[in-house]
């Protein structure tokens, strides 16, 4: 394993969409094309599947060091009202391209720091939104909340509006990781809000930890773990930490190369992690997540209809994402489109009445072909390539590089398919860049990627 580590261990995408965002046309996409495509993916889905929405807030009181969000650092609440108002506007230019009223299926409020607002003030938005659409009848509705500033107000205002599942941060309880990433929260804060959203009726409770972060060693990822199984979330996303300071500047400067685990030292406090979580009852799901059986991801993965996309792993599959707040991201399937990074910038979009993109991709026949192949293997660990929806000359490029990893023992092709093995699924990154044919066209000169392990 470690030799195929060292050969494998590259810069890599996360493939939380394909094609990956440096790769998206440099022409980015005509205004027109876009909300030609929202239209389109609407009117074929809205009724049979409804929409999802992602919310992106995008304030913290601090800044983490570890952190590569897009977010804006203040202690300043005024600004609360004026964004959340902003969020509204968006969506009323959304719902002008709508013959009828959406059916909202999912809900994320993501950032920067959802619970940095005021419980009302979420409300008040959230009520907005509701208010000019229909709820499925099985919604799922979620937040990204901070341990230090969750309150019961919150939780009682989420609650009342349908959201069942809350996602907390952690990290790591390691007390010298956690100064070195500027996250100070015990495990009393993390523990008092894990039973305060339970008390609230949230069924489902995500942990984030993060392997690989400064000094951090195999004692503090056990003694991590430890603590998590007093709590048993329902789900955990095991993450790997994607050191990329060229993109992120000074926030992910805060501590030097030095300090971080590399290599063989940094796969072994994964090992760990992942065989801990195993022996505490969790299921592996897709790419780095776990969830406990009877959670709604082990069931989507169980029935094979888990799906990845900008939020990452979701339960459920909406054709048509909207992505509403500073940089979200949205996605029609047909094409993406990002919204303006620079908070003034967004902010004066929406005063021209302009739905606030500054970049995107309209997918071509290869692309969506591609796409579904990479999808397949990110949630079922298998693809094939047997249908003609499934077959594109690019197809057979990425047969041909898939041999190597076959080799190594990563993958089983069979025919007219290809199955990842128990070995290869450390690897699902590196298998999936066999089928980036942009990446293989292209390979960047410089690094874009953190690293695939």
């Amino acid at each position: 394993m470690q030799s195929l580590i060292s050969k494998y261990n590259i810069p890599g995408p996360r493939y939380t969409s394909y094609p990956t965002v440096p790769y998206w046309d440099d022409s980015g996409i005509e205004y027109q094309i876009w909300t030609d495509s929202v239209k389109r993916s609407f009117k074929a889905s809205n009724k049979e599947e409804g929409i999802s929405l992602y919310l992106h807030l995008p304030f913290c009181e601090s800044l983490c060091t570890f952190c590569g969000c897009n977010k804006r650092i203040t202690k300043n609440h005024e600004v609360e009202s004026p964004y959340l108002e902003a969020i509204l506007k968006e969506w009323d230019l959304y719902l002008e391209l709508f013959d009828e009223k959406p059916i909202i299926k999912e809900l994320h409020l993501g950032g920067g720091t959802p619970t940095f607002f005021k419980a009302e003030n979420l409300k008040k938005m959230l009520d907005g939104i509701f208010s000019k659409a229909e709820i499925a009848k099985e919604p799922s509705f979620s937040f990204e909340g901070h341990p230090n500033n969750t309150r019961e107000d919150h939780l009682k205002v989420f609650a009342e509006l349908g959201f069942k599942r809350a996602s907390y941060g952690v990290q790591d309880f390691d007390p010298a990781v956690q100064k070195a990433i500027n996250r100070i929260q015990p495990y009393e804060r993390v523990e008092e809000a894990t039973e305060l959203s339970r008390k609230w009726g949230f069924d489902s409770i995500s942990f984030d930890l993060v392997y690989g972060l400064p000094f951090q060693h195999l004692s503090s990822v056990k003694d991590s773990i430890e603590k998590v199984k007093q709590l048993m979330p329902e789900r955990i996303a095991f993450y790997s930490y994607a050191h990329v300071p060229w993109i992120k500047g000074n926030g992910q400067r805060g501590f030097s190369e030095e300090d971080l685990p590399k290599d063989e030292e940094k796969r072994e406090l994964y090992e760990e992690g992942y065989k801990m979580l195993l022996d505490a009852g969790y299921h592996e799901i897709g790419m780095d997540h776990f969830a406990l059986k009877g959670d709604s991801m082990f069931e989507s993965m169980k029935n094979g209809d888990l799906h990845r996309n900008f939020m990452g792993y979701t339960a459920s599959k909406t054709q048509l994402m909207i992505g509403l707040g500073v940089s979200s991201i949205s996605d029609s399937w047909y094409a993406f489109a990002q919204n303006e990074k620079k908070l003034e910038d967004y902010y004066a979009r929406l005063e021209n009445n302009e739905i606030p993109i500054f970049r995107g991709h309209a997918l071509n026949e290869e692309d969506l072909v591609l796409r579904k192949h990479i999808l397949n293997i990110m949630c079922q660990f298998e693809t094939s390539w047997e249908s003609p929806e499934l077959r594109h000359p690019s197809v057979d490029e990425s047969i041909a590089r898939l041999e190597e990893l076959e080799e190594d023992g990563l993958l089983e092709l069979n025919g007219q398919s290809m199955r990842v093995t128990e070995k290869g699924k450390a690897f699902v990154r590196n298998i999936c860049m066999a089928f980036d044919a942009r990446l293989m066209r292209n390979k960047p000169s410089t690094q874009l990627f953190s690293m695939t392990i």
